[in-house]
């Protein structure tokens, strides 16, 4: 039984229709991704690693299926892949804990 999901997998195929009602900003895009992902001062493989920790940060199913099939195509091995999905929780969760000193203030400031 295939298991149901509010994204469809099929749909990450599909992400070059984004052109199709806004062609001219929708291809600087894919021209601005393409060039952000080539080999430069970081690895092609380097840029994937960090791309699949960044889609673990902001949630994205499409990007997480993508960018572990992309880790793996460029030479990542699973033990990097996980080592950067524990990089992206520790960030993620060291920014929700530091806004706790806001919260911090603002009781301090409350209760004088």
């Amino acid at each position: 039984m295939e298991k149901s999901t509010y994204y469809n997998p099929a749909d990450l195929a599909k992400f070059s229709n984004i052109t199709e009602w806004q062609p001219e900003m929708g291809n600087k895009f894919f021209a601005y991704y393409a060039e952000v992902f080539k080999d430069g001062a970081l690895s092609e493989r380097e840029k994937s690693l960090i791309a699949l920790a960044v889609a673990h940060a902001v949630q994205c199913p499409y990007c997480i299926d993508a960018y572990t099939s992309d880790s793996l195509q460029k030479g990542a091995d699973e033990a990097q892949m996980m080592e950067a999905v524990h990089v992206a929780a520790a960030i993620k969760g060291g920014a929700a804990l530091v806004h706790g000193v806001q919260m911090m203030n603002k009781a301090k400031e409350l209760s004088m």
